[in-house]
């Protein structure tokens, strides 16, 4: 083997040796699009699933594949050589500490918090109310009589009551939605007729770690994996609706005290 050979097959392992400790799917496809090689790196039968699974074969399957790509074009090593160490510049960047914990669950930051970065909706720059309860509910003409009822406990215990038709700050009614949980510190949720957008602004609530209370007309209609968190059942007569708001006030009496 030449000197010059020499050198790039270290130059190679080096490569290597940071790949297959930090490389991600993501990076992988971008590397192939550099090189023109994303038939390569997506085709290839075990590369991109032994890195899904960390699996024992995917040192050999990226050494592999590296191989080949520096073996069809002299200019590959160099463009991965220049992705790899822009990839270290943005690792060894240092961490933006986390300025807002929207968590309306936990009273302090616990130990362990998990950083995400939505695609369907943005982060607002906006701060958590904690006078603010939202409403997540069909927007149909026949739960105006529940939505009322909530309202008039939040007056009488002087809660901001929201809900998403009383916004109109996006252009798009989910960044509304994520919004309005995102800076209250309570969330009701109606389960009523299993209404599928309810089932995903609960989601969007628990994952934000917000205090979600649940309502329904009828138990049956919350989903199964959620029935040990405690709901407020109501009737949508005018008795009914009383009773709730006597059981909305005991609750909001509790969250917002």
């Amino acid at each position: 083997m030449t000197r010059q050979n020499k050198y790039r097959t270290r130059r190679l392992f080096d490569l290597h040796e940071f790949i297959q400790d930090h490389f991600t799917k993501s990076d992988w496809i971008k590397v192939g699009y550099l090189t023109d090689s994303v038939e390569l790196i997506e085709d290839h039968p075990r590369l991109l699933r032994s890195l899904d699974f960390k699996d024992d074969d995917y040192e050999g399957n990226s050494l592999q594949v590296l191989s080949k790509l520096i073996s069809e074009s002299s200019g590959n090593l160099h463009e991965l050589e220049h992705f790899v160490e822009a990839k270290k510049a943005t690792m060894t960047r240092p961490v933006r500490e986390v300025p807002d914990f929207v968590s309306t669950v936990h009273t302090a930051t616990p130990d362990r918090v998990i950083t995400f970065a939505p695609d369907v909706f943005r982060i607002p720059d906006k701060q958590v109310e904690s006078n603010v309860l939202s409403v997540m509910m069909p927007f149909e003409s026949r739960f105006n009589g529940t939505y009322t009822a909530i309202r008039n406990v939040c007056a009488k215990l002087g809660i901001a009551c929201k809900r998403a038709d009383d916004i109109w700050d996006n252009s798009i009614l989910i960044q509304d939605v994520f919004d309005l949980i995102y800076t209250s510190k309570a969330v009701i949720t109606d389960f009523t007729d299993r209404n599928p957008n309810v089932f995903y602004e609960t989601g969007v609530a628990h994952t934000l770690g917000k205090i979600v209370i649940p309502i329904t007309q009828s138990v049956g209609d919350i989903p199964f994996d959620l029935r040990h968190h405690r709901a407020l059942t109501y009737l949508s007569n005018t008795e009914g609706l009383l009773k709730l708001e006597a059981d909305l006030e005991k609750k909001l009496a509790k969250v917002f005290g």
